[in-house]
């Protein structure tokens, strides 16, 4: 039933960027440390580079345990489900980066991005991933669900910050500049913007 697959290309990269939803899941070394596993979605947020790397946008939020598990051991699993169509389920097994926005790489990787304004959803970050094992699954226990379209509130919520008042918000929250294991978050304040 399931299949190993040695690169994301052909019929797998069609479904994942069919999909209008996707999950991230990863976690501190520490074996008591919190499992984070996160909805995203957003058209035009996710994106494949090339055969072995996607990534997408990581926009504003009440915590950044992503980013701080990742920048402790990079360690991530990205799943995609088929709630319309054949059933199917696909993981992509890796290693995650938080590329910031005062990285040299930022402006080069939001290039990937062309259908979305990130200037509205308080973009903190591009998450890299590169993939070590990719994986499907039958998906037989997946129920069918129809997708209407994006809610427009994370938009609106965060289309009227700028970066000053962006990076306060922030800072007013209590899992973002460290995880809630007390690991390293978003660094803040946040570099300025240029998008």
């Amino acid at each position: 039933m399931g299949k190993t697959y040695e690169r994301i290309d052909g019929r797998l990269r069609t479904f994942i960027e069919e999909q209008p939803i996707f999950f991230t899941a990863t976690a501190p070394l520490d074996g008591d440390g919190t499992v984070n596993l996160s909805p995203k979605g957003l058209k035009g947020s996710f994106a494949v580079l090339d055969e072995h790397r996607i990534a997408y946008l990581d926009f504003a939020g009440s915590t950044a345990e992503t980013v701080a598990h990742l920048r402790e051991n990079g360690r991530i699993t990205v799943m995609w489900c088929a709630f319309q169509g054949p059933p199917n389920i696909v993981r992509v097994h890796g290693r995650g980066e938080p590329v910031f926005r005062d990285d040299p790489r930022f402006k080069e990787l939001l290039g990937h991005f062309p259908d979305i304004d990130p200037s509205l959803h308080g973009l903190r970050a591009i998450i890299v991933v590169t993939a070590e094992l990719v994986r499907d699954s039958c998906g037989y226990g997946v129920p069918f669900m129809s997708y209407d379209e994006d809610r427009d509130l994370h938009g609106k919520r965060f289309a009227r910050e700028d970066d000053a008042s962006l990076s306060a918000y922030f800072a007013k929250k209590e899992h973002i500049a460290q995880s809630i294991d007390g690991l390293p978050g978003l660094p803040l304040p946040l570099p300025p913007s240029d998008f």
